[in-house]
Formats: structure tokens, C-alpha cells, sequence
């Protein structure tokens, strides 16, 4: 599948993205919070159902998927599934799902990267929007309508 040329903010966001995610993995605790059991086992609870949610987003784009904001050739506007509920069902997920594992993990450190990924997430998605305005005329009307993250 050709894709649209990508330029420097396209392998920035991802190469933060990437770090984040790479940081978050191998976060050492030197911050801890103890937390209700009931609550910890919510996050894990947040946690699956934001799988779920990334999963059915990435069955929905098939082969249409990839890590840069800037769509690809062909591609078609999905308003459908994971698509009606989030302008930005994976990134959503990600978030969701780092935020359960860190609750249920107890670990203060794992929210505030989830927090970093949700801010670089925001502007991810603001510069991606802009492209998706640029290449899809019915966007500004489905961007009324769903929200950016849940």
C-alpha cells in the first residue's frame, strides 16, 4: 500500500511515542502508592476493556494501519464500531489500558508516563486531525459529532 509522504513531525511523534512506551516498560518504582484492592483490581478491569476497544480498532483498519499520523493513499474515513465512539479509539486504548496496568500495579511512576502519553497523544492527534481535514471533506462534520478520546 503506497502511503502519503511523511515528513519530520510524522517520525517525531513517533519516535516519542516509542520512547514513551519504551519508558513505561522498563520504569524502575521509586514511587508507589498504595491503593484499595478493589481499585487495583478496577484498573485491570479499565485495562481489558481498553484492549478490547484497541482491538476492535485495529480489525476495523485492517491493512489501512500505521504508526504515522498522516493517512495513507487510499484510505477511507471510518465512522463505524470503535471509530463511533472515538475519533481515536487506539490512542485511547493505550492510554486506558497504560492507566489500568499502573493502578493495578500500584505505581505512581507508570501514571505519570500514562499522563506524558496522553499529552504527546493530544498533539498526535491535533496534527493528525488537521491532515484528516485536508484529505476527507466529511471529517469537520464527523469531528462535530465524536468525541477525540473517551
Amino acid at each position: 500500500m503506497k502511503k502519503n509522504k511523511l515528513s519530520c513531525q510524522d517520525y517525531l511523534f513517533v519516535a516519542l511515542q516509542f520512547l514513551i512506551f519504551a519508558t513505561y516498560i522498563s520504569s524502575f518504582e521509586i514511587l508507589s502508592i498504595s491503593i484499595p484492592e478493589w481499585l487495583r483490581y478496577s484498573g485491570l478491569v479499565v485495562m481489558w476493556l481498553a484492549l478490547i476497544l484497541g482491538i476492535t480498532a485495529l480489525l476495523q483498519l485492517n491493512t489501512k494501519i500505521s504508526p504515522f499520523p498522516t493517512p495513507v493513499s487510499n484510505g477511507k474515513l471510518i465512522r463505524t464500531g470503535a471509530f463511533s465512539v472515538s475519533r481515536h479509539p487506539i490512542y485511547t486504548a493505550l492510554v486506558f489500558s497504560a492507566m489500568g496496568y499502573a493502578i493495578y500495579y500500584e505505581s505512581l511512576v507508570k501514571l505519570l508516563i500514562t499522563l506524558v502519553l496522553l499529552i504527546l497523544f493530544y498533539f498526535k492527534s491535533k496534527y493528525e486531525e488537521k491532515l484528516l481535514s485536508q484529505t476527507f471533506d466529511e471529517y469537520v462534520d464527523y469531528k462535530k459529532k465524536t468525541r477525540r478520546f473517551i
